[in-house]
């Protein structure tokens, strides 16, 4: 066995990826959440949806991520992240999709780390270190 095969382990991986993802979209969730969603809901104003759908941003920001650091429907979670990722690009990044930021990085990179981040571990699943590894949505 080489070097590199002691360091080969796919469930230490997939957890790296959860926590990553995980932890930081949390901590975005909970800025969105002390600021009372209030981006959220001028983007929704602008667009004539009621504010109240603002509060939808709780599930996507607060409860996908913990589900996905705790690896309990994981697969589940993490869909419901990556919709939420879209929707928000969609919503206050379109323009910023072909573009580059100012240090030659994608216009959106940190909301596209996270929509593909949570597409990997809907694709991957939890692996085996995780609260739940039966259910289909593990």
């Amino acid at each position: 066995m080489n070097t590199l095969e002691k360091f080969k382990n796919k469930d230490t991986g997939l957890l790296l990826q959860r926590l990553s993802i995980g932890i930081l979209i949390l901590f975005h969730g909970i800025a969105n959440m002390n600021s009372n969603y209030s981006f959220i809901k001028s983007l929704l104003n602008g667009m004539g949806v009621p504010e109240f759908i603002a509060y939808l941003g709780f599930i996507g920001e607060i409860i996908a991520p913990i589900l996905i650091i705790l690896g309990f429907k994981a697969r589940l979670a993490s869909l419901v992240l990556a919709f939420f990722m879209l929707t928000a690009i969609l919503m206050a990044h379109t323009a910023d999709i072909f573009t580059l930021n100012q240090f030659g990085g994608w216009g959106i990179e940190l909301a596209g780390l996270y929509l593909f981040g949570a597409i990997v571990i809907f694709l991957l699943g939890a692996g085996k270190y995780a609260v739940s590894t039966t259910s289909k949505w593990d």
